[in-house]
């Protein structure tokens, strides 16, 4: 059991680190697409952030995602590796045809089809994650837009005399800015979802590791609220060293395919997605961080004009975002069905 769960504990970690390579593209694509940083420097620039997001953001998010969808009395160590199966699948799916899909609903979906597989429908927590997160399917990009798109009306005001050439110039700084604080939002609301997929296991298995010394002693989670540190550094270490990695075939897509931006429409869309993230972090929402920057970079291509934005492209990505949560669950049935075989509980 020691063995399983440790290698569980390193399972969600690779999602963690594969979340960070899959959704790299949420923060830097914008400031690649418009060459204001290299992608080198700018997955450094991003990974940076994303792990100094330990220091600001809190963990609200982690103890919605241990308790807010799926009840702890189900979680078993079989229920966690379904969940995870079934979420890095369908992660890896989407990153090789470059589609911009949501590592996080792909975690809360498969999470969710582990424990209907394992226990019913009795399973799951019908709560008010669940109305928060699906209704965020939809507020989340629309609330990118409409921020991202104001944000962009006001840099025209603002600029709207100065030569194109100045507003290039400044812009870049001011994207710089708006990346940072992108790439902190990105961290802090993802790496907490797979800080409480690791909490709800070790909860779950607590009375295997009660009176164990040495390293050991850290692996049990007596309460339920409490995030260990260790487990807070290694996820965000976790997701910060897989945006290194970058995404490329997603940067694509995000940063030009969408709509073609200046460094002041990276500075617009970036800023309005980060403030509805940093905003859903607050009240503990599992907010996917690729539909809010999404919406926000549509936002920005509306403000230009409504025929900059590719509605082709865009709708296809949409549809993604709809079949992720029961793709993945499904995917994490099928997981949790061949555990059971293997494992037996």
């Amino acid at each position: 059991m020691v063995t399983y769960v440790i290698a569980l504990v390193v399972v969600a970690l690779i999602f963690d680190f594969i979340n960070g390579f899959h959704d790299s593209a949420n923060s830097i694509a914008t400031i690649v697409g418009t060459r204001v940083l290299s992608p080198f420097a700018a997955v450094c620039w991003a990974a940076f952030f994303n792990f100094a997001a330990i220091f600001t953001v809190g963990t609200a998010v982690a103890k919605a995602v241990f308790a807010g969808f799926v009840l702890p009395a189900v979680v078993t160590t079989n229920v966690i590796g379904g969940a995870l199966t079934g979420a890095i699948i369908w992660n890896l799916v989407t990153w090789y045809y470059g589609i911009p899909s949501s590592s996080s609903h792909a975690l809360i979906g498969g999470y969710a089809g582990a424990a209907i597989a394992k226990a019913g429908l009795s399973a799951i927590n019908w709560g008010p994650k669940w109305v928060q997160t699906l209704s965020f399917i939809v507020l989340s990009p629309t609330l990118g837009l409409i921020v991202g798109g104001l944000l962009m009306i006001t840099v025209f005001n603002v600029f709207q005399r100065a030569r194109p050439a100045t507003v290039d110039k400044l812009g870049r700084p001011m994207q710089l800015a708006s990346s940072a604080l992108l790439s902190l939002a990105h961290g802090g609301n993802d790496a907490q979802k797979t800080m409480g997929i690791i909490v709800g296991l070790l909860y779950a298995v607590r009375s295997t590791f009660v009176g164990e010394t040495g390293w050991l002693r850290h692996l049990y989670v007596a309460d339920a609220g409490a995030i260990p540190y260790w487990v807070e550094f290694s996820a965000y270490l976790a997701i910060s060293l897989g945006t290194l990695f970058g995404g490329w075939r997603i940067v694509h897509t995000m940063g030009s395919r969408i709509t073609r931006l200046r460094p002041v429409g990276g500075f617009a869309a970036e800023t309005g997605g980060a403030l509805v993230i940093l905003g859903a972090s607050r009240f503990g929402i599992p907010v996917s961080t690729t539909h809010t920057i999404t919406g926000s970079i549509v936002g920005v291509g509306m403000a230009q004009r409504v025929s900059a934005v590719r509605w082709g492209l865009a709708g296809r990505i949409v549809w993604a975002w709809v079949v992720t949560i029961p793709a993945s669950a499904l995917l994490a049935a099928g997981a949790l069905f061949v555990l059971q075989q293997l494992i037996p509980q």
